[in-house]
């Protein structure tokens, strides 16, 4: 365990996640107090990133549940190996002396035949093998598994009719992640640390590319984060994240670019951008503006 917060913010920045000092509180408290971290933001901002880095610097295993409209309990939590149950019952049926049908009943529905989903996993973790529990994207899920999900969070513990109770020896670090693209719950907000991860500034943004993408030259880095600045300010269909600055700043150290200009911008505006009109728009405000103009 972590001791205070100033370690944990170094130790997220000696694993090259740029956190201030609001974050590292919020992360620092999920661990003390045993509560799941719910954070929102827009997409790309790095969210799901701080589960990763967490489980990092505990040694911890990490453990995700990538949710997404449709999501049950049996993708979820766990489901019985179909197949294998059914193997097992053939192979039973055709031996003259074997197990009776009880016994064959009791056989199928033990944890032998159980395929272990996420939840169950983290649940289940060894005592001695801390984990990190990563809920991504809740908000792509349905309220009715939002629901579900309260009851897995308030005692960590489930019931499998067939075998029974099954409760964590060791409460896993939980890390739930929205793009906010419906409104959650307020009793799962209840249950959770909250904090909002924003679009950062030009200054935080250059530290995180100079860390990410240690290749580049500085002033291309300031160059790539203060376009990223005017980028966001407009009215776009989706924003670019801090994922979509790495990612231009990869390209274009790979083009061997030192600096932007108009013919540079245009080869890898899709890097930048996922929408076509958000591209026509980018274009319009560069021609009207003159930008890159000599």
């Amino acid at each position: 365990m972590i001791k205070t917060i100033d370690e944990f913010q170094r130790a997220m920045e000696n694993a090259r996640y740029i956190c201030d000092r609001a974050l590292a509180t919020s992360v620092y408290l999920g661990q003390v107090m045993g509560r799941p971290l719910l954070i929102e933001g827009e997409a790309g901002v790095g969210k799901t990133e701080v589960a990763k880095v967490v489980a990092e610097i505990l040694h911890a295993q990490l453990i995700r549940l990538q949710c997404y409209e449709g999501l049950d309990v049996e993708h979820a939590l766990y489901e019985w190996n179909y197949p294998k149950q059914i193997l097992h019952i053939q192979l039973a049926q055709s031996k003259k002396e074997g197990e009776g049908e009880s016994d064959v009943e009791q056989t199928i529905f033990s944890e032998k035949f159980l395929l272990k989903r996420p939840l169950l996993e983290a649940i289940q973790s060894s005592l001695n093998v801390p984990v990190v529990l990563l809920i991504d994207e809740i908000d792509r899920a349905d309220e009715g598994f939002e629901a579900f999900l309260l009851e897995v969070l308030s005692d960590f513990q489930i019931t499998i009719p067939e075998i029974g109770t099954i409760k964590a020896t060791r409460r896993p670090y939980v890390v739930i992640t929205s793009n906010q693209t419906r409104e959650l719950h307020d009793a799962l907000k209840r249950r959770c640390l909250y904090h909002w991860i924003d679009f950062p500034s030009v200054e935080k943004e250059l530290q995180i590319v100079l860390t990410k993408v240690p290749s580049v030259q500085e002033n291309l880095a300031q160059q790539v984060c203060s376009l990223m600045k005017r980028i966001r300010e407009m009215d776009l269909l989706k924003k670019p994240g801090i994922a979509e600055t790495l990612d231009w700043a990869e390209a274009l150290v790979a083009l061997n670019k030192g600096s932007i200009n108009k013919e540079t911008l245009e080869e890898t505006l899709g890097c930048i951008f996922k929408y076509r009109e958000d591209m026509e728009k980018f274009r319009d405000v560069v021609n009207k503006e003159g930008l890159f103009s000599s």
